[in-house]
């Protein structure tokens, strides 16, 4: 009967709904949601996930059932067709023409399109409503998907692929960035992840404290010069050089200076400590591996000659990571502040690529630091006032002596500005 077909159709029809949008949900599904409900003793969370772990199987099993369904879809609704249009002078033909597009158009919007876009929407509802009925398919189905996945295997070795599948750290910034649009982390959790993700691609050269900053002292100093230094600097622990800051032969601890030597007549050599060297290449994990390893919160950084070029703290290598670390003794020192709409007082020992991310701009250089890039465009060493322009900024000296340049005010120039400019030079 005509109604029986209808029905049976109907029912096929909605099978075909339920493959399609198990394969989206499966596919789409949130797993960290899904293993908070898991843990939570959720029980089809639980199988949702150990469906998951066997995707290919799950695959199979879906698209085995949804074609079955859907070619007994079409060979009903073509049988229902002909026969309606039996008494026509050409009713096969109409009828099978008329069958392949309802079917075509049913599928299309029943068993594929609504379906998937419904489950996109709640994909862990779904797959969880979906799990029990999938088990119990798998199962039936086996020897069918066994045979399939047997087919793919064969065919995977005949077409191997050399596509690296890895998620590269820029794809994964990328994710970071979608995550935080979409208000799943906020703005400090997505700096901390992206400090994470690009933390073992920063070097030494880095976060190094230059040579010339740093606070060290001569192990001929007196106990009296020393404690003086550790009073002015405000450290707790100090390098120690023999001859010059280029023979940096140890640290001293606050602590133990004035336990052990302060107020006696022994030298600080008993308590120096050995310092850890490391290139300026390394890479800041394996320094902080490194220092975690020797026990130590300093390491000094050499050149290829074995000279002093500066130093790492441990607190140098968790700023990487979880931004500036204050306590009450240090003195906040901005490396923005703006002075007015258009101008910015800027600090020249702060990382390169801040200031370009603050600014968005880009430039190609071997400095770290600002201060660098600075030197690299005059081509000497600048004295205060002294600017140059660049993309559209203008850079002036604020700070400088002999050696380096400490600060730098950058204004922004306005669009009229950069026009007019832009005229003069065509």
């Amino acid at each position: 009967m005509d109604i029986t077909k209808i029905i049976i159709m109907a029912v096929l029809l909605l099978f075909s709904a339920f493959f399609s949008a198990t394969e989206t949900a499966f596919s789409s599904f949130n797993k960290t949601k899904m293993r908070t409900l898991a843990e939570k003793g959720n029980k089809k969370a639980v199988k949702v996930l150990k469906l998951s772990e066997k995707y290919d199987s799950l695959l199979s099993t879906i698209l085995i059932g949804n074609n079955i369904v859907n070619i007994a879809l079409s060979a009903i609704c073509t049988v229902l067709f002909i026969n309606i249009f039996k008494n026509h002078a050409n009713g096969e033909n109409i009828g099978t023409t008329v069958s392949t597009i309802v079917s075509t158009v049913a599928v299309l919007i029943v068993g594929e399109i609504t379906p998937k876009s419904i489950a996109k929407e709640i994909p862990e509802r779904f797959s969880m409503f979906s799990a029990p009925t999938i088990s119990v398919l798998i199962i039936i189905f086996k020897p069918v998907s066994w045979f399939f996945r047997f087919t793919k295997i064969i065919f995977s070795k005949l077409f191997k692929s050399n596509d690296d599948r890895k998620m590269t750290q820029d794809e994964l910034l990328t994710f970071v960035d979608e995550v935080e649009q979409e208000g799943g982390i906020d703005r400090s959790e997505s700096e901390l992840l992206r400090s994470a993700i690009e933390f073992t691609d920063r070097e030494a050269s880095d976060i190094l404290t230059p040579r010339i900053s740093v606070e060290a002292i001569s192990e001929d100093l007196t106990n009296e010069e020393i404690s003086r230094r550790f009073n002015e600097s405000g450290y707790s622990r100090l390098p120690v050089y023999s001859g010059s800051i280029d023979s940096i032969v140890g640290i001293i601890h606050q602590k133990d200076f004035y336990s052990s030597v302060y107020g006696t007549d022994k030298t600080i050599k008993s308590i120096i400590k050995k310092p850890v060297y490391i290139p300026l290449s390394m890479k800041i994990s394996d320094i902080l591996k490194l220092l975690q390893k020797n026990k130590s919160h300093i390491a000094v950084v050499v050149d290829e000659y074995g000279g002093t070029m500066g130093i790492i703290t441990m607190e140098d290598i968790l700023e990487e990571l979880v931004g500036e670390i204050w306590d009450e003794h240090d003195e906040v020192v901005e490396d923005f502040v703006k002075l007015d709409e258009q101008t910015y007082k800027v600090l020249c020992t702060m990382d390169l690529d801040k200031m370009f991310k603050y600014f968005d701009i880009s430039d190609e250089s071997d400095s770290a630091t600002v201060g660098g890039w600075v030197l690299e465009k005059f081509g000497y060493f600048p004295k205060i006032g002294e600017e140059f322009e660049f993309a559209n900024i203008t850079v002036k000296v604020l700070d400088a002596d002999d050696q380096r340049v400490n600060e730098i005010t950058v204004t922004l120039r306005k669009e009229e500005e950069e026009e007019e400019k832009e005229k003069e030079i065509g």
